[in-house]
């Protein structure tokens, strides 16, 4: 993976069921009216993203789906930024009626956060 690169490989993934365990286990947490963030430190190079939207909580897959690449492409865009972690989204009924440009913001948030509570942790 190339510094530069935007792209959003499978390697930025958390693919397997062993992977979000680990994230659940023992987190650190942030979390707003949108969003809920899980994350912990990975002994890899770069970070990975993993998705968690409960039908129960947005029942329609087309506002799942579209949640999804919110935060898909936030991530993208600032993966560089946010070392080594295996980050878990989870999302609130509120972010179904919310603007992109919210939802973006409230990304940007978490991130840092994120960054600067995992900075400590191991």
């Amino acid at each position: 993976m190339t510094e530069n690169s935007l792209s959003f490989p499978s390697a930025l993934r958390l693919n397997k069921p062993d992977d979000y365990k680990k994230v659940f286990a023992k987190p650190v947490k942030s979390g707003d009216q949108y969003f809920t963030l899980l994350a912990i430190r990975n002994d890899l190079d770069h970070p990975r993203l993993g998705l968690a939207i409960a039908k129960k909580q947005i029942k329609k897959a087309v506002h799942r789906n579209a949640i999804k690449r919110a935060v898909r492409e936030n991530f993208r865009m600032r993966q560089h930024s946010l070392g080594s972690m295996d980050i878990v989204v989870l999302a609130r009924r509120e972010a179904i009626d919310a603007p992109l440009e919210t939802l973006s913001h409230s990304l940007e948030k978490h991130w840092s956060r994120l960054v600067s509570r995992c900075a400590s942790c191991s």
